[in-house]
């Protein structure tokens, strides 16, 4: 039994990595081509009470969210294919270590391996405000510290 060169089985994966990232953006791209499309064409305001008017508002203001979404998903994307370019593509920024073969296929845009984006993690938990962790840390709409003190 002979076994292929561990060169050859990288190349035959960044190969398959490069095709699923040019799908991943074609989709992206049409979908913002298509919301964009559907957005214009909604954008006829006549005969339209005050309630069609704001949840259009509404529908705008979460579709300008998801394509925020979508353009730093796209940027992630065309930042791997240049890291693909450079042959830097699937090396961890942080320990240079090769990042596993199935978080690229489950993440195919990762700049980290799993330790590394998980001391990331850690340390961006760590730096937050303790009032963010907690689950009660609520207050009330128009409310003051006054209205916590006093209350």
């Amino acid at each position: 039994m002979t076994k292929k060169p561990v060169a050859a089985d990288r190349a035959k994966f960044l190969a398959k990595m490069r095709e699923q990232l040019l799908e991943m953006k074609a989709k992206l791209l049409a979908e913002i081509d298509s919301t964009l499309r559907a957005e214009r064409e909604g954008n006829k305001d006549e005969g339209m009470d005050t309630y069609d008017l704001a949840s259009e508002e509404r529908d705008r203001e979460i579709n300008f969210i998801l394509s925020d979404r979508e353009r730093v998903k796209l940027k992630q994307i065309d930042d791997a294919l240049e890291r693909m370019d450079e042959g830097t593509y699937g090396v961890c920024e942080s320990c240079g270590l090769e990042i596993a073969e199935e978080r690229l296929e489950a993440m195919p845009f990762s700049r980290l391996c799993r330790d590394c984006q998980q001391d990331e993690e850690r340390e961006a938990k760590s730096q937050r405000r303790p009032a963010d962790d907690e689950p009660n840390a609520y207050r009330k709409v128009g409310s003051t510290d006054a209205d916590d003190d006093g209350a």
